[in-house]
């Protein structure tokens, strides 16, 4: 699969704010496709924080029974450090690698992070929404920013996550009484939609069976290089 090439990858941290503040307002956080996703995809990025290597994974599945119909992975040298609120630009070149080798091309894709929900309003989800020109959404497992009430116990139960005053995403409930995920809208795509999206995906476990499948792929390449 293609996607936009919008700047360099060979940037320092402040480059990247820098990039972060000026690509943001490129970000999208409306509905532009008003038929229903028939192909979700799910992207797991992973990797050591001490290893060159990063790892990268991507599923694309069908709904609503949630069958895989095609799936990359790929393996990347680091060349961006760790830095918390711009993994995107270490995390995105692998990404990158493994969505080039896609056959199918999705109708919305799941990001194991965040999107809006981000201190500059511009994490992982909103960067390769961008790069790859998608409906993508943003499910994380932690907060980055924000506050939040605990939702209900039953799966589905919502609650806004709230950081300054704005409704950057929602704690949605995915498993009855099991930890809730962190779901914010990333590129092409309203955080209504990016939530219905997320739960539509959870029939059985707590994490989204596109991520699901991605982190499993993910780390199977991960054993594989260690041999």
């Amino acid at each position: 699969m293609r996607y936009r090439r919008l700047h360099t990858w060979d940037v320092t941290p402040r480059e990247a704010i820098g990039l972060q503040e000026t690509l943001r307002g490129r970000v999208v956080t409306r509905d532009e496709t008003p038929r229903e996703f028939r192909t979700v995809a799910g992207m797991d990025v992973s990797y050591d924080r001490l290893s060159p290597w990063i790892f990268a994974a991507v599923v694309v599945l069908q709904l609503p029974a949630l069958e895989v119909m095609d799936q990359a992975a790929a393996r990347t040298r680091a060349t961006f450090p760790y830095v918390p609120g711009l993994l995107s630009f270490r995390e995105s070149p692998a990404g990158l690698a493994a969505w080039e080798a896609l056959q199918t091309r999705p109708d919305c894709l799941l990001c194991d992070g965040h999107g809006y929900a981000h201190p500059r309003r511009f994490g992982f989800a909103c960067h390769f929404g961008l790069l790859v020109d998608l409906p993508t959404i943003g499910c994380a497992k932690s907060v980055l920013v924000g506050e939040y009430r605990e939702p209900g116990e039953k799966k589905g139960s919502l609650s806004d996550l709230v950081c300054d005053g704005e409704v950057v995403g929602v704690a949605a409930r995915t498993r009855n009484a099991i930890r809730p995920v962190f779901v914010s809208a990333g590129h092409r795509v309203s955080l209504r939609r990016a939530v219905e999206t997320v739960l539509a995906c959870s029939p059985t476990y707590r994490i989204p069976e596109p991520i699901r499948q991605a982190h499993t792929l993910v780390n199977r390449l991960r054993s594989a290089a260690r041999r």
